[in-house]
């Protein structure tokens, strides 16, 4: 009896053995080469219902001191979020200002957070068990690497097109009547004004023009980051990858049946794909951070059909002169006829390694060829610099555009205020139409590009300036006319809580078109821009006047929205406007 017991005990630890070393490997990634925002991180709960990453990364890096490099938020929407930090004195640090704090009438709890396992290695565990799977992966196990790939880069490609401008429609659709709602709750003495215009606008209080399609749909990306790696038979890949790494996926598929990619595009990835081939370096291993080769970003001009490649790289250990002769290597490659027949005329190359928080990012550095290649909406031409921000379907940016001079109603004596302008290309196709376009951009080399671009169009009566919306708009605006258009078109994430003040409390801003290309993103600037006056918001609101959904996207899921809001008119007795209570000559910038 006492032998059984003894060998039970000996199964028992050999079990616990197992676990313990099958948990250790899990978290071995925290030990390897490489930081991991995984190591250092906490979780914050109690967040309000409204909030933004970015006013939250300001209240905890500007007014607290503190030092997150990474905000985590779960795909759903929720109260809670993951902060990472660089190290253990910072992480403490946060917990303890967090921890209890007040924000937006919410009491905050942090508290340290425990690594999630490696995905790559709970994926090879989950394969070894004997669990039956669920219906979706056994799905995807079925589908062929090319379809899977499909399913990841164009989830739409097995749908016929006017099908999937119905299907984005209705999307968009339920997402305005959230924020009509949310407009409902938030102003309480207009709700019977929106309850009238919901009963003219099918249900919304504001007009939805609906979608207009893309005149283009095969072919259409004029830019793209592509991914070096291993496809499932081993065979080095220059593509997209099949899944997302958190999902343990790491293989990457190639690109030549994919349909939003250009045939010149497809060809220049081969061309790349054979030197890194020929070449005796490894691509970069997301698994354990080995490896050198990580990416090509390739721009392709449809309307020069010029073609820009940004080598991406790893140096690892390499020495100066190695690096040197791989940079050579590019050049020859590149400089033979096949590739200036395919179209490239511009070659960069750039080493990208993990980066620490407050450290700014690696620039590209030019090898041959042109510094930029030159593209066109709306009859202007524009120069595109490795950097530099452009709408990835330029058939349907002359729509978006065209569409967005439309819903202004810019006039010859208007200033239009182009905020985030990018590369000037919004602002400068507003230009002829009005009298002073002024554009805003926090990234210097798009604003030496929006003025080299306004040069290349003979425009005069543009203005760039360099800074952060937030910080600059009210001195920009001092120098706009009476009647002031804005145009902004954000990053994904949408505009900063302080340009949203500051363009609710310039009153001289009388209509407002938002452009978004993440729709569910910008709702929380157009609650903000239409929500009843406070001591903060003191201008009178914005009023969405009408919605208009643009397939700049076709084959996937996103869209753009560009939004007309028009400023709320209080007149008095006498006719004049009067001010919200609480408004002061200081928001008269």
């Amino acid at each position: 009896m006492s032998e059984i017991i003894e060998n039970t005990d000996s199964v028992s630890e050999l079990e616990s053995n197992e676990s313990k070393h099958e948990k250790k490997e899990e978290y071995a990634y925290l030990e390897k080469g490489g930081f991991s925002s995984e190591k250092f991180k906490i979780e914050l709960r109690g967040l309000p219902k409204f909030y933004g990453i970015v006013e939250l990364k300001k209240l905890m890096n500007e007014k607290l001191g503190l030092n997150a490099s990474k905000i985590k938020r779960p795909r759903v929407s929720s109260n809670w979020l993951f902060a990472c930090f660089q190290n253990e004195e910072e992480r403490n640090k946060a917990i303890t200002a967090l921890n209890g704090y007040s924000w937006k009438g919410k009491t905050l709890t942090a508290e340290e957070a425990k690594p999630a396992p490696d995905p790559l290695v709970r994926k090879r565990k989950q394969g070894n068990s004997n669990d039956a799977q669920d219906k979706k992966k056994k799905e995807m196990e079925n589908k062929s690497q090319e379809e899977r790939l499909k399913d990841a880069t164009t989830p739409y490609w097995n749908i016929p097109y006017e099908e999937q401008l119905k299907i984005k429609e209705k999307e968009i659709r339920q997402l305005l009547m959230k924020y009509d709602n949310e407009m409902w709750i938030k102003n309480f003495n207009k709700r019977s004004e929106i309850e009238a215009k919901r009963k003219l606008h099918n249900g919304l209080s504001f007009d939805l023009l609906g979608i207009k399609g893309s005149p283009v749909t095969e072919g259409y990306r004029n830019k793209c980051e592509f991914t070096v790696g291993y496809d499932e038979e081993n065979q080095l890949t220059v593509g997209f990858r099949l899944g997302a790494y958190a999902t343990g996926t790491i293989c990457v598929g190639p690109v030549a049946e994919l349909n939003h990619i250009s045939d010149a595009m497809k060809e220049a990835v081969i061309l790349f794909q054979d030197f890194v081939r020929k070449s005796n370096l490894p691509p970069f291993s997301p698994a354990d951070y080995s490896g050198h080769w990580k990416g090509l970003t390739v721009r392709h001009s449809s309307f020069s059909n010029e073609i820009m490649l940004i080598v991406l790289m790893h140096p690892q250990d390499l020495s100066q002169e190695e690096l040197d002769k791989i940079k050579k290597d590019l050049i020859d490659f590149f400089s033979t006829e096949e590739a200036v027949t395919c179209g490239i005329k511009s070659l960069y190359f750039e080493l990208v390694t993990k980066r620490k928080s407050g450290e700014e990012p690696s620039k590209a550095v030019h090898l041959m060829g042109a510094t930029h290649i030159v593209d066109s909406i709306l009859g202007l031409q524009f120069r595109v610099s490795p950097e530099a921000f452009f709408q990835v379907n330029t058939a349907a940016a002359n729509i978006l555009y065209q569409s967005a001079i439309e819903m202004s109603e810019v006039k010859s004596d208007s200033t239009v205020v182009d905020i985030c302008c990018g590369t000037g290309t919004i602002g400068l196709s507003f230009a002829k139409h009005c009298n002073k376009v002024l554009g805003l951009e926090m990234v210097p080399e798009a604003v030496k590009d929006a003025k080299a671009n306004a040069e290349l169009n003979g425009v005069t009566n543009c203005e760039f300036f360099t800074g952060k919306a937030e910080d600059i708009l009210p001195s920009v605006l001092a120098r706009a006319a009476s009647d002031v258009v804005a145009i902004v078109d954000p990053p994904r994430a949408g505009l900063h809580m302080r340009a949203i003040t500051q363009l609710r409390n310039a009153y001289r801003v009388k209509r407002l078109i938002y452009i978004s290309c993440s729709p569910a993103s910008a709702v929380k600037n157009f609650v903000d821009l239409s929500r009843q006056c406070s001591k903060t918001l003191r201008g009178a609101p914005f009023v969405p006047v009408r919605h208009m959904i643009v397939d700049m996207f076709p084959h996937t899921k996103h869209v753009e929205l560009a939004v007309l809001f028009e400023r709320e008119k209080i007149p008095d007795t006498s006719g004049n406007v009067e001010l919200p209570e609480g408004y002061n000559d200081y928001a008269y910038f």
